[in-house]
């Protein structure tokens, strides 16, 4: 899981896309369920530029489950209600609601998010129980791509060198129009139908220190 090598030619396009992990300056509209990451969103963009599908997220843990560190890094009421999946080695959250959810984010139309300044410790917690380090492949899953790619700068910053984010996160993006007008039914690692659970594993969940 190495990074790709930003050239130009059509060879190198079409392998970077073949692993998902190709991505450029340039955004547009991007195709949900597409590994076209040119067109990715601007704010499913990490500055190391490397993205999975869910599916990708999925086989690669898979293929090496020791060697592969996977991360849901959601809030922990966002893992009981909505399910977690399966293949991921901890729930650590990015960002967590205040312990008594008093204050309200009109942009988000929610409870306020703020960071969890346990994040870094927890993470790298859990890379020693499984022998990894900072330049070991971490996978990391959010909602929908957005605060995945928000931690992955976090750790790029903090010395980290093989962070990739799920761009479409467990429940996707939203539908535009119809019936599903709102609604996270496109894409994501519950809509691709992959192992996930509300049945929670109590070592795999986050507890403050």
């Amino acid at each position: 899981m190495k990074p790709i090598i930003r050239k130009r030619s059509l060879a190198a396009v079409a392998l970077a896309c073949s692993l998902g992990l190709w991505s450029s300056a340039f955004a547009a509209d991007w195709a949900p369920g597409s590994t076209d990451w040119d067109r990715l969103p601007e704010i499913k963009r990490s500055r190391m530029a490397l993205y999975l599908t869910p599916q990708q997220a999925h086989e690669t843990k898979k293929k090496d489950p020791k060697g592969v560190a996977f991360f849901d890094i959601r809030t922990r009421v966002e893992a009981v209600y909505v399910g977690m999946p399966t293949d991921v080695d901890a729930l650590v959250p990015y960002v967590e609601h205040q312990e008594m959810m008093t204050d309200w984010d009109e942009k988000r139309h929610m409870y306020k998010l703020e960071p969890n300044q346990d994040f870094i410790p927890e993470l790298e917690r859990r890379l020693n129980e499984k022998g990894l380090t900072r330049n070991s492949p971490i996978i990391l899953i959010c909602r929908s791509g957005d605060r995945s790619a928000k931690a992955a700068d976090r750790l790029l910053d903090a010395g980290y060198t093989k962070v990739y984010s799920v761009a479409e996160g467990v429940e996707g993006d939203t539908a535009k129009g119809g019936p599903t007008d709102g609604q996270r039914v496109v894409n994501g690692w519950k809509n691709a139908r992959l192992p996930w659970t509300y049945r929670l594993d109590k070592a795999k969940m986050y507890f403050p220190h």
